[in-house]
Formats: structure tokens, sequence, C-alpha cells
């Protein structure tokens, strides 16, 4: 089968759409034949640090059983499915177990023609979902999820901020919350990436560059879900009411920043920090965009052999939602 390697040489350079060896299946695992499979920033990540021996990288991918291991009660030869890419994280627990591996990193991924994994960690697909928008649920989804509901303890009543939006996450973010009837405000650098936000239901959205607290009229939040990291960490921070909390789930523009701890425990804020989830969120999360039938934002879908034109698109952050590879 073909796949998209990385190998040997850190960033775009190491990246190769090669035949590899097709694995043996095991008792307890399923093949499924992939047909398109989602970008995520984490691939941007996994390029720019491994170099080491050959990776399948991709965490997301829908497609089709073609081969059991052992006789399932709930899936067979032919069914449509969608993968959650967490390995070994079966309960919903208050942080990670410290055995879960992720498809793409450190485990072979699902840019590829093909995937073996656990039974586990294949779902049907949702009916009311095509293959390129079940294509992008899973790793974003269900982060979204847990930092909203497991972490964030979100309720309708809730007014929640959400930095820099467009990414896959954040949109997701926005979708979730307001199904479930709260106030969302956006913020982004980009004036057509806040238009666009608003088309999707957020109540309002304000240019990153400016005085957040000004451009929402003095309005603290109850609960922000930071995606960006160092370069809005705080202002994050400043628009959270006292007592509000504030999840962690990204680090894009940098992992390392300064707060004043006074002002931090005479606020009374929650600090969380979260990423992905288990098999428990992300059965809670299929069932949850079913009840609302949310549609995952697909911004663009490129044929796996332009890895490097999509590779580029992600990384300038061109996009609004999610990235696509068509792969069969």
């Amino acid at each position: 089968m073909k796949a998209l390697v990385h190998k040997y040489e850190k960033g775009m350079a190491g990246l190769y759409y090669e035949e590899v060896k097709t694995q043996i299946l095991k008792k307890e695992e399923v093949r499924v034949k992939l047909y398109f499979a989602g970008l995520n920033h984490r691939d941007l990540f996994t390029i720019a640090q491994h170099d080491a021996k050959p990776l399948i990288i991709g965490s997301d991918g829908v497609g089709e059983i073609i081969e059991i291991g052992s006789i399932s009660q709930s899936f067979k030869v032919g069914d449509k499915v969608i993968i959650n890419p967490g390995l070994n994280w079966r309960k919903n627990s208050d942080a990670a177990p410290e055995n879960l591996k992720i498809l793409g990193n450190p485990v072979s991924g699902t840019f590829a023609e093909e995937i073996i994994l656990p039974i586990e960690n294949i779902a049907m697909k949702p009916e009311y979902l095509s293959m390129e928008e079940a294509s992008v649920l899973s790793l974003s989804a269900l982060t979204a999820y847990r930092a909203l509901f497991t972490k964030g303890n979100l309720s309708k009543e809730d007014t929640i901020l959400i930095p820099g939006i467009g990414g896959g996450v954040a949109t997701y973010l926005l979708q979730f919350a307001k199904a479930i009837g709260a106030t969302v405000y956006v913020t982004s650098r980009s004036t057509k990436k806040l238009e666009l936000a608003e088309k999707l239901g957020a109540n309002k959205g304000i240019k990153s560059e400016g005085n957040w607290n000004e451009l929402l009229d003095g309005k603290k939040m109850d609960t922000i879900i930071e995606t960006v990291g160092a370069a809005t960490f705080h202002q994050s921070l400043r628009q959270l009411r006292k007592g509000g909390t504030m999840v962690l789930i990204g680090s894009s523009t940098g992992d390392k920043v300064e707060f004043n701890l006074r002002e931090f425990f005479y606020g009374q804020y929650t600090l969380k920090g979260t990423t992905m989830g288990s098999t428990e969120e992300y059965q809670e999360m299929l069932n949850f965009i079913e009840k609302y039938k949310i549609k995952p934002v697909v911004d663009e879908v490129f044929r796996i052999e332009n890895f490097e034109k999509a590779f580029n698109y992600l990384e300038k952050g061109k996009q609004f939602g999610k990235v696509s590879f068509a792969i069969s």
C-alpha cells in the first residue's frame, strides 16, 4: 500500500508518499481501507520534531472495514467507520493514562491507503455526515468536547470566549457551545474569519490586535478556552470574570508565560489543562453531534499526492475549519 511517511529529516523535506509494507492483522484488530484523512496542527508539530525511523503520520480518518481479526457483535466487513485516534484511554479520568498513544505519533497513523488498529478504536460513521466531514471529526472534536464539558463544565447560561477562531478545535468549540445555547465571543486577526464565525453562530467577533476589554464593552467571561498560547494568554486571563475558568488546550504561539500569582489567587480563577479525551468521552461526543446534527466545517480537500500544498496551506493558517486528504 502507499502511505505518507516522515523519516530521517525534520520538516517537509522528510515527507515521502511511497509504498510501505502491509502488516498482518491480529486478533481484536480491524483493517480499514481509508477514503479520507483529516489534517491537524499536530501533524505540523510532528514533522517539525521527528527525524527518526519512518513514521506514517496522521490521526483522523474515515473508511470501510475490509478485514476483521475476530468475530464482532458491533461491526462487519463493509461498514463505514471513523477512527478514534487515542489508544489505551478507555474510561474518563482526570488525566490521560501514562500509556496513551495517538495515531500518527508515536504509532503509525491514517495518511495511508489502509490502517490496522484495535476494534475499540473505531465507531460507525454518523449517517448524516459525508465522508469528507467525518474524516475531520475525531481528534479536534474530542478535544473540544472534553475542554468544554468535562473540564469547563459549560452550561447554556455561560458566556465563553474563544481566542483564535478559524482552526479546527476552535470551530468545534464554537459549534458545541452554541448548540447548548451559551453566549460565544471569538477573536481573530482575520476579518473574514470573524465574519464566518458570526455566520456560524458567534454572538460577536473582535480583532485580536485590539483592546479586548474595550471591544467587548467590559464584558467578562465565565469560561475561556485558550487554544493559541503565549500570544493571547494574558489578554484571555484579563477577560475572565473573578471565579471564572480558563481551559488550556493549545500553545501554537509559545509554551511559556509569566503571570502575577497574587492577582490570580485574589481573582479566585481556575486554570485547567487538557488534550484529547477517553473512549467514553468520544462516544459522548458522537452522541452530542448526532443530537444537534452538528456538521464539521471542511475548508479544503487535497489529494494526498499534493501533501506539500496541503501542509503549506495549514501552516499559513489560511483555513476556517478543517482540511482533509482524499486518499482513495
